[in-house]
């Protein structure tokens, strides 16, 4: 088995999505997921993912299925909603996430020609913590729902405590959480130490940092220490910048442990069996000798799942994966590590 762990699902059409919330949130003003400061230049999505009624892409189970398990040859593929971004009015953004989980079930995982190869990340919304733990008790049993999925761009680090009853309902429910990038533009802060980027490189030459406050934050914090069963899937690549960090965080921890007891442990010590990540384009040193052995630091290979991220202009492709990697090392990435964590199993003879 081979798995995409991340493919994005969208709303058909701003006004498709106004429909599914309803009145008194369709009339009320909120951007798009494809309105943001920076954007690539041209096309923000991969050719032939535009469906043929000029509906949004990766709005079309049927299209997206083709492409993923016919052509990409992918047995299984994890969905994760793009939604509009972090808003003011966190009773709007809460009935925008539900109505994406309605949509995620009942087009993706309910119905069509691939609703069984589909697996589900339900969204739920950081700035209101009872909405989200009604939206994981809701969706927890459902077979096909096998991840919670939050936005990047926090006004708060996930180590602070007021999220903690979000994580006790990621642990009951048996789901890890994945943590990625929001596309739309809402009242996010910045995604870098210095302000909003101006240009597009610029975001995305920072984007990972962000993902790395988190996770340091986490840890100090001692989230993983008083949740043992929480599984983070950082979704949207900075697996490249984990072995720099740790190693910091390591080095100027390992003196200091006596100031941190709620997390007693070396920082690295958490990640194992607790952090995931998405594989991004821009990640690692690319198609080099070394490209393994940058793999194996930091217990990486047994971290990293392959994501297309389709149907994005960056889509992933298999081909582009470094040629150095161990056999072993591209079964874990592209199928043992993605089915360990969402308990999917890789075969008849084989179990995760």
């Amino acid at each position: 088995m081979t798995i995409d762990a991340s493919v994005h699902i969208f709303f058909k059409s701003d006004a498709d999505l106004r429909a599914a919330i309803g009145e008194p949130w369709a009339s009320r003003g909120f951007p798009t997921p494809d309105v943001t400061f920076t954007a690539p230049l041209g096309n923000r999505y991969t050719k032939g993912s535009h469906p043929e009624d000029g509906s949004h892409p990766g709005s079309d189970p049927e299209l997206a299925g083709r492409r993923l398990f016919d052509e990409l040859s992918f047995d299984a593929a994890i969905l994760h909603p793009m939604s509009v971004g972090v808003l003011p009015d966190w009773h709007l953004e809460s009935a925008i996430l539900a109505a994406t989980n309605r949509m995620l079930v009942e087009r993706w995982l309910e119905s069509g020609t691939h609703k069984d190869r589909f697996y589900g990340t339900i969204r739920v919304n950081p700035n209101d913590i009872d909405s989200a733990v009604r939206e994981i008790e809701r969706y927890k049993d459902h077979p096909q729902v096998v991840q919670i999925g939050l936005p990047m761009q926090t006004q708060a680090p996930y180590g602070r405590p007021h999220y903690k009853p979000l994580w006790r309902a990621a642990v009951d429910a048996g789901m890890p959480v994945a943590i990625h990038w929001e596309m739309g533009q809402g009242i996010t802060h910045p995604p870098t130490p210095s302000g909003t980027a101006r240009t597009y490189p610029q975001l995305v030459g920072f984007q990972p940092l962000t993902f790395v406050y988190h996770l340091m934050n986490m840890i100090a914090e001692g989230v993983f220490e008083e949740f043992k069963d929480l599984r983070v899937v950082f979704a949207d690549g900075s697996a490249d910048m984990l072995t720099p960090m740790i190693w910091r965080m390591d080095t100027f921890g390992r003196p200091h442990l006596e100031q941190t007891p709620w997390a007693p442990k070396m920082p690295s010590d958490y990640l194992r069996e607790h952090v995931y990540f998405v594989n991004g384009m821009l990640d690692g040193p690319g198609d080099v000798d070394f490209a393994s052995e940058w793999l194996r630091m930091t217990g990486k290979e047994d971290m990293l799942m392959f994501g297309s991220s389709y149907p994005d202009w960056q889509t992933a492709s298999v081909d582009a994966l470094p040629s150095a990697w161990t056999a072993e090392q591209r079964d874990k990435v592209l199928s043992r590590n993605a089915a360990h964590l969402y308990g999917l199993r890789l075969s008849a003879d084989v179990t995760p």
